[in-house]
């Protein structure tokens, strides 16, 4: 089996992301104060019923977050899920079923919705993008192009979409990208001069901080490269992903090509120029992987309201 990031599910890490980001968005509505119109407006003793209903179809993604919203704001309120994470949502159709109190259930509707909005777009989004793939054996991955802080959370969302989930930070994988080894072709005293090079150096640092060989092998190398001629250079020092940027689908056919004849199990990933216009050629080609910053930077918000019952 090739080797893979790690999924972002629903875990301590990601529900500990999201509080401090419910936390985040409760100062910048309520600034350590009121909703004032609320507070003149709605007598304290009133009740009332609500759905969380989508306007338009879409995936859901974000029923976890919004419940942790009723926590963090310590809302009288129940939330009932009618849908869960990675569901189908069609226009119209109601998420969930709140019940409390009117004044909590006004409060804090803007910070659930937006938290389901967003996360839901990103999710629906990928949807998109995985359907147009269909038939091919390619995959869809997300990048680290994501919110400040929102990382987690995005990438869950993306997940809840079908896609797949790139590495999570610069912590978790090397990924020896353009720059690094336009730098290290300037510095005199730079480990590595040519991509290949690269990965030399980049597997004999690993084995030095990881003196357990699993340890150091279980960490993901990948390089970047975009031009067949580089390709070539690096194809055979087996990185476990080689990332083909920005190259025509007539050089993608060829990268392909030449790693099958290699036998070669070295992953193919094609990034640069990917919209839903493009990624279905992109992964005729043969490809393994296709990396969309999109899914997370340009993911539209999905439409979701609070209708009063």
């Amino acid at each position: 089996m090739p080797a893979e990031f790690t999924t972002q599910t629903w875990n301590p890490a990601l529900e500990d992301d999201c509080r401090a980001l419910i936390r985040l968005a409760i100062r910048e509505d309520l600034d350590r104060t009121y909703d004032w119109t609320t507070v003149a407006l709605v007598p304290t003793e009133a009740r009332g019923k609500a759905n969380v209903a989508a306007r338009e179809a879409g995936v859901v993604a974000g029923v976890q977050v919004a419940q942790l919203v009723i926590a963090e704001m310590q809302l009288d309120v129940t939330w009932k899920s009618l849908l869960h994470d990675g569901d189908d949502v069609a226009a119209g159709q109601a998420l969930a079923e709140l019940e409390g109190s009117a004044r909590d259930l006004l409060t804090g509707e803007r910070i659930m919705l937006n938290f389901l909005g967003r996360l839901s777009g990103i999710a629906s989004l990928t949807k998109q993008y995985v359907a147009a793939i269909a038939g091919t054996s390619a995959r869809i991955y997300d990048t680290r192009k994501t919110t400040p802080a929102w990382r987690r959370a995005e990438k869950y969302a993306v997940h809840c979409g079908g896609g797949w989930n790139h590495r999570t930070g610069l912590f978790d994988a090397v990924l020896i990208k353009d720059n690094h080894l336009a730098l290290a072709a300037q510095c005199a005293t730079a480990p590595a001069r040519t991509p290949a090079e690269a990965i030399t150096a980049t597997r004999e640092f690993l084995r030095t901080m990881f003196p357990d060989p699993l340890t150091a092998a279980a960490m993901i190398v990948e390089i970047e490269v975009d031009t067949l001629a580089q390709f070539e250079q690096v194809l055979p020092q087996q990185p476990n992903i080689i990332l083909l940027d920005n190259m025509s689908l007539a050089d993608l056919r060829t990268a392909v090509a030449l790693r099958n004849a290699a036998a070669s199990t070295v992953q193919l990933e094609a990034s640069g120029g990917v919209n839903l216009t493009t990624v279905h050629d992109i992964a005729a080609t043969g490809v393994d992987r296709i990396s969309v910053g999109a899914l997370t930077h340009s993911a539209r918000v999905l439409d979701i309201g609070l209708d009063w019952l």
